[in-house]
C-alpha cells in the first residue's frame, strides 16, 4: 500500500466536542508536536468565531511551523474575510450537500447550493488563497450530485475535496463503493480526503477503508476528540494503517502517546485505560497463557512492538496469572525459584483473589518470605 496523509482537525473538530475548550497556548504547544510527528495539515479554527480565534490562529501561522494550516468555513463571503484577518493562505469551505440539509437546513435547493459555492471559491480564489472543498453529510448526498459538484469546480483548479460522513451512516463495504466511484468519475487530478464520525464506533475502519479504495488523505483527531462519540482517532489510523495494511506513514508513533496526553490534559478527557494504541492498560497483561508466550515472542499476543508508540510491556499478577508469570516477577527481583515453589505460591495467589480484588507482587513475596521461615507449611504444596 502507499502513503497517507493526515488533516488533524483536532483543533477544530475536536475543540467541537460538548465542553471542551482549548487555551491560545494549549492550541500552539498541541500544533507543535503535531508539526513535530509529522502530520502534513492541521485544521487550526473558525475564524468566523471572532477576534480572538483569529488572533489565536494568528499566533499559531507566526510560529511558522513546518504543516499546513487550514481554517473551517462556510461558503460565506464574512467567513472567508474572516480567514484573511487570521493570516493564512489556505481555507477550507464546506457546504451541506444531502438532501435532507439542504432542505431542512438551509432551506434551499440543490441548484442554490452549486451558486453559493462557485461564489464562495470565486471570491476566495481572487484572494489568492489556496481552496480545499468540504462536503458536508456526503455520505448521505445523492453520489452525482457530488460529482456534478467537482466537475463544476474543476476551472478554478480545485483538487481537494473532503467526503464528510457528519453524521456516521457509512459503512466499510459502501465506503469504499462510494469513494471509487467518485474517483472514477472525476477529474484524475483530484485528491479526496475522508472525515469520519464515529457513532457506531466504525470511524477508524471506515477510514482505513477510504484509504485503501484510493482516498490520499485522512481527516482525524487526537483520541478521537469531536462532535457526539467524535472522529477518527489519529493514532488508531496510523497504526491501523501500519500494520494492518502495511501502508507507509510519515508519522514519529513513538511520541503518540505524548500527543495523546497533551491533548488529554488541555480537554480535560481522561484516556481511557483500554483506548487502543495509547491506553495504559492495552499492553498490560495477567493471563499466564499470555505472559508465557509474549516471554518467548513478543509476537504471541503483540502485533507490534509497544515501544513503537512510546509504550513498554508490563505484566501484572492476578487470577489468571500462571507460573512463567510469577518466574518473571521473581526474577526481576532477583530471584530464581524452583517449579514446586512456584506453584505453592500460584496455589496462595488464587486464594487470595477469593478474597480481596487487587493482590500485589508483594503480597507473593511477603509469602515467600514467610515459607522460608517456616510460617507455611511444604505441605501445602500442590499434588504434581
Amino acid at each position: 500500500m502507499g502513503g497517507i496523509l493526515f488533516c488533524d482537525t483536532t483543533l477544530r473538530d475536536g475543540e467541537q466536542t460538548a465542553g471542551v475548550n482549548f487555551l491560545a497556548e494549549e492550541k500552539r504547544a498541541i500544533l507543535k508536536l503535531l508539526a513535530e510527528v509529522g502530520v502534513e495539515q492541521a485544521e487550526v479554527g473558525i475564524p468566523a468565531m471572532g477576534l480572538t480565534e483569529q488572533q489565536t490562529i494568528q499566533s499559531m501561522v507566526d510560529m511558522g511551523l513546518p504543516i499546513q494550516l487550514l481554517t473551517w468555513n462556510r461558503a460565506l463571503i464574512a467567513d472567508i474575510d474572516a480567514s484573511i484577518k487570521s493570516g493564512v493562505s489556505n481555507v477550507h469551505i464546506s457546504i451541506p450537500t444531502s438532501d435532507v440539509q439542504i432542505r431542512h437546513k438551509l432551506r434551499l435547493k440543490r441548484d442554490d447550493i452549486v451558486l453559493k459555492i462557485l461564489k464562495a471559491v470565486d471570491y476566495a480564489k481572487a484572494a489568492n488563497l489556496n481552496v480545499s472543498i468540504g462536503f458536508e453529510d456526503a455520505s448521505r448526498s445523492d453520489i452525482s450530485f457530488l460529482v456534478k459538484l467537482i466537475h463544476y469546480l474543476d476551472p478554478f483548479g480545485i483538487t481537494k475535496f473532503r467526503y464528510a460522513d457528519t453524521v456516521s451512516a457509512l459503512t466499510p463495504i459502501h465506503t469504499s463503493a462510494n469513494v471509487k466511484r467518485i474517483l472514477k468519475e472525476c477529474p484524475k487530478e483530484v485528491d479526496m480526503e475522508i472525515h469520519c464520525h464515529n457513532d457506531f464506533g466504525m470511524a477508524t475502519a471506515n477510514t482505513l477503508v477510504a484509504v485503501s479504495s484510493g482516498v490520499r488523505w485522512a481527516s482525524t483527531t487526537i483520541l478521537g476528540l469531536g462532535e457526539r462519540a467524535g472522529n477518527a482517532p489519529f493514532e488508531e489510523v496510523v497504526m491501523g494503517w501500519k500494520h494492518l495494511y502495511n501502508g507507509e506513514v510519515a508519522i514519529d508513533t513513538t511520541r503518540l502517546h505524548l500527543l495523546s496526553e497533551l491533548v488529554s490534559r488541555a480537554s480535560g478527557r481522561a484516556i481511557p485505560e483500554a483506548k487502543p494504541i495509547v491506553g495504559e492498560m492495552v499492553y498490560t497483561h495477567e493471563s499466564g497463557i499470555h505472559v508465557d508466550g509474549l516471554l518467548k515472542n513478543q509476537c504471541t499476543y503483540q502485533m507490534f512492538d509497544p515501544k513503537e508508540v512510546g509504550k513498554n510491556h508490563q505484566f501484572m499478577v492476578g487470577k489468571h496469572s500462571g507460573v512463567a508469570s510469577l518466574a518473571y516477577f521473581f526474577e526481576e527481583e532477583g530471584l530464581k525459584l524452583e517449579r514446586g515453589e512456584l506453584e505453592f505460591l500460584l496455589m496462595h495467589l488464587r486464594r487470595m483473589t477469593v478474597e480481596k480484588k487487587e493482590v500485589k507482587q508483594s503480597d507473593l513475596t511477603k509469602i515467600y518470605q514467610q515459607s522460608i521461615q517456616g510460617k507455611y507449611s511444604q505441605l501445602e504444596l500442590p499434588v504434581r
